[in-house]
């Protein structure tokens, strides 16, 4: 009886510890500027990053926020890569990173190799709302509306982060989390 006893109450700690974890990391209680607000989201694997969106069946759009940790001289990014393959190479991005300025600007740009040229490009799917960004509480939030390419709702993402040299992107680790930042989203049932 005595050991029931143990074993419930070993357990009944582990669940509380666990729900307190997934609360401090989860993505459900996340604030946004203006009021935004999003109905789904998700704690992705990865590079400190959660993805949190609305999706418009009637238009084949999708409001979405992504956030991951940096600090102020540091670049993060996300994008889909409409090609079966997935990867990088192939993907429309949206790189944000702080300005000398002060200002965060969002670059957009298609990443044709592994080792890309970022030029600001239009992508290869619509961007119905220009996107923006922000930097605050050691975190950027790229704000973006998409028209979900092909008008489907599995989409191939990814999402990096990497440092600044005066200003200017420099290359992320080729190692570790930063080859891991790759998922299959579908964002009708999350």
């Amino acid at each position: 009886m005595a050991r029931l006893l143990l074993v419930l109450v070993a357990t009944t700690m582990l669940l509380l510890a666990a729900g307190a974890t997934a609360q401090q990391h989860g993505c459900e209680n996340a604030t946004f500027q203006a009021g935004r607000s999003f109905e789904r989201c998700h704690t992705l694997p990865v590079l400190e990053a959660s993805l949190y969106w609305t999706y418009h069946a009637a238009n084949g759009t999708a409001e979405i926020a992504f956030r991951a940790q940096s600090n102020a001289t540091g670049w993060v990014a996300w994008g889909i890569n409409p090609s079966a393959s997935g990867g990088m190479a192939g993907s429309n991005v949206f790189v944000a990173s702080l300005g000398g300025s002060g200002a965060v600007s969002v670059l957009t740009t298609i990443l044709k190799t592994t080792s890309p040229t970022l030029d600001n490009t239009t992508l290869s799917f619509a961007v119905p709302v220009p996107p923006t960004a922000e930097y605050a509480a050691g975190a950027y939030t790229i704000y973006v509306t998409v028209a979900l390419p092909g008008n489907s709702t599995q989409q191939n993402t990814v999402w990096q982060a990497g440092p600044l040299s005066g200003g200017a992107i420099m290359a992320h680790l080729m190692s570790g989390p930063n080859l891991q930042s790759v998922k299959r989203q579908d964002f009708l049932s999350g």
